[in-house]
């Protein structure tokens, strides 16, 4: 069993930061939220090191923290309402005008319309690159769920975007 203090399980956590980087920023959509979520499951993951089993996938149980920690976080949020959701001063007065980062939004909008299940599938899968089995681990769902809720999600985006393909996602403008 890895020693929470052992140079090795800090290799091994090190190495997941990135990975567990672009999860939380799928989750959150925002960078400061994101890195207090990764910083959350790091810290969860070393105080609780003797429940991990080392014959299980250390990212899968990384990823199983940091949703857990992001559900429960919004739970929190919405019992909370701290303000005036619909503030004046987030509103963006500046339209994008590099070609990239447009379509980066149309596919973030897009990606926001899907149900969440659908939107979790894809950030892990398509953006992070996880395989479906553990996709399936940390979503706690079979690998054929999967597969059909990533194919349902990917001509959900092809429809709202009005592509043919899922390869001309990258060629929007």
């Amino acid at each position: 069993m890895p020693d929470a203090k052992s140079p090795d399980f800090h290799d091994l956590l090190l190495g997941q930061i990135p990975a567990l980087r672009a999860y939380a920023r799928a989750l959150t959509h925002h960078r400061e939220d994101a890195d207090d979520l990764v910083q959350q499951t790091l810290l969860k993951a070393i105080t609780n090191i003797d429940k991990f089993r080392p014959d299980t996938n250390l990212r899968a149980w990384l990823f199983t923290i940091m949703r857990n920690s992001f559900l429960t976080n919004i739970r929190k949020h919405n019992r909370e309402k701290p303000g005036d959701e619909d503030c004046v001063s987030l509103e963006v007065k500046t339209q994008p005008y590099h070609d990239a980062y447009i379509t980066g939004q149309r596919l973030q909008v897009a990606m926001s319309k899907l149900p969440p299940q659908y939107q979790e599938l894809l950030m892990l899968i398509l953006v992070i690159g996880e395989s479906y089995e553990t996709a399936a681990q940390v979503c706690n769902c079979a690998v054929g769920t999967v597969k059909s809720r990533l194919n349902r999600a990917r001509k959900m985006l092809i429809a709202d975007l009005e592509v043919n393909d899922i390869h001309d996602l990258l060629h929007l403008s």
